[in-house]
């Protein structure tokens, strides 16, 4: 290493970020520059203290420094807008891969005094420009793009104001909360569930399409009613599948891995998941099979959604 090189790359304090579940913005995280007109304002200052000195006028003395007082109060303003504001991260619904993530976050004001002309920033572009009453409390929408499965990331934020008369520019190091949602496998395109049939935890009245409960799919065979061969399934090109169904009972439909062989993994996946959403929705009792990991069969959307989140979360 060089003399005089440093071990790691410096990041200013004002690029650096804070994170956590709630971020308070205080003296330390806010940081404050003119603008450009604030650059001319400072210049005006100058050439009116020349002329004031030159001519030794009184009133154009009473003007600079009647300026410059408006400078220096809009100075504590404009840092003030930001000081002690409060931001915390809302609630995110799950999302299937390729849907864009809805994120929200909420920016608490809790003095006495309204917070106005905030800019919401990510990644140096405008989300929102708001303002917030005393006391009271402003969510915002986040949409975030998904491309693959697992977890993302609440995109990191920057709060910056320029309030009231935009001679000053103040802004907060990123905030990057501690929040994440779970993206589900892209579901894949429509084909007939072919699982197991779990004999043991239930009466299976056959083949023969009696009782009322869908308990999966098999290959057509002569003789089988028209009225329970899968049409969809067929309007697809998927060929003939016939129906079966249970009677009192309800037979148990395991969502396995192995049947899918010679397919890769995030194919797998996919197919997986859209069985998960059809078996729900035709009021299946299922169960689901993946390398390390097999759900004990069940229904409804808290058995759905644990299926979908073991999908999401795979790793093979």
């Amino acid at each position: 290493m060089k003399l005089g090189a440093l071990p790691y790359r410096y990041t200013p304090p004002w690029r650096s970020s804070m994170s956590g579940d709630t971020v308070s913005l205080g003296n330390r995280n806010v940081y404050m520059l003119p603008t450009r007109n604030g650059f001319i304002f400072s210049l005006l200052l100058f050439v009116l203290l020349l002329a004031a000195i030159n001519y030794e006028n009184g009133l154009i003395y009473a003007l600079t420094f009647w300026l410059a007082s408006v400078g220096v109060i809009s100075m504590l303003h404009t840092h003030r807008n930001l000081l002690g504001l409060k931001i915390v991260a809302g609630p995110v619904q799950p999302v299937f891969a390729g849907d864009r993530a809805l994120f929200s976050v909420c920016l608490i004001n809790n003095l006495k005094i309204p917070r106005l002309g905030i800019t919401v920033e990510h990644e140096k572009n405008e989300i929102a420009r708001i303002d917030i009453e005393a006391g009271d409390r402003m969510c915002l929408p986040l949409p975030m793009a998904t491309k693959r499965r697992g977890y993302v990331d609440m995109p990191p934020l920057v709060l910056s104001t320029q309030y009231p008369v935009g001679l000053l520019y103040t802004w907060s190091r990123r905030v990057k909360l501690n929040h994440r949602s779970i993206v589900y496998p892209q579901p894949g395109p429509y084909r007939p569930i072919i699982g197991s049939i779990d004999r043991e935890q239930s009466r299976d009245t056959g083949h023969k399409g009696e009782g009322d409960d869908f308990i999966g799919l098999r290959e057509y065979q002569r003789g089988d009613s028209p009225r329970h061969v899968d049409w969809k399934a067929a309007a697809r090109g998927l060929g003939l599948h016939t129906k079966r169904f249970g009677g009192e009972a309800r037979s148990t439909v395991w969502l396995d891995w192995e049947a899918l062989n010679g397919l890769d993994t995030e194919t797998r996946l996919s197919q997986l998941c859209r069985w998960v959403l059809d078996a729900e929705e035709e009021g299946m009792v299922y169960g689901l099979r993946i390398p390390g990991t097999d759900i004990t069969p069940a229904s409804g959307e808290a058995h759905r959604r644990t299926c979908l989140e073991a999908l999401a979360l795979f790793d093979d």
